[in-house]
């Protein structure tokens, strides 16, 4: 049961995030955007990923829970996607290309 919720709230998060990115990448501007924030967010997904892959018990039913670090996995790769946008739209707008 902990691991249906765990991905319930996986999901609930990771849905978000191709939302955020398309937003950012839509705005060319950094406002109402905190690198500090995703950075936090990277960190987290980072000791989640971690988290699983030194749990002993996970391990061994890796072959029938491996999605469940997928997710994870997803999740952290749409934040660095956001962080990107990030940089991108500070380039943009240090440039005046807003």
């Amino acid at each position: 049961m902990s691991e249906i919720l765990e991905i319930i709230m996986l999901l609930c998060f990771g849905a978000s995030w191709p939302l955020n990115v398309i937003k950012s990448y839509k705005a060319r501007t950094t406002k109402g955007k905190s690198l500090g924030f995703l950075i936090l967010i990277i960190i987290g997904y980072i000791a989640g990923i971690i988290s699983k892959l030194t749990n002993d018990a996970y391990m061994q039913a890796f072959g029938q829970k491996w999605y469940v670090l997928c997710f994870y996995v997803l999740n952290l790769l749409m934040v660095s996607l956001d962080v990107a946008m990030y940089f991108r739209n500070k380039k943009l707008m240090k440039s005046g290309a807003e």
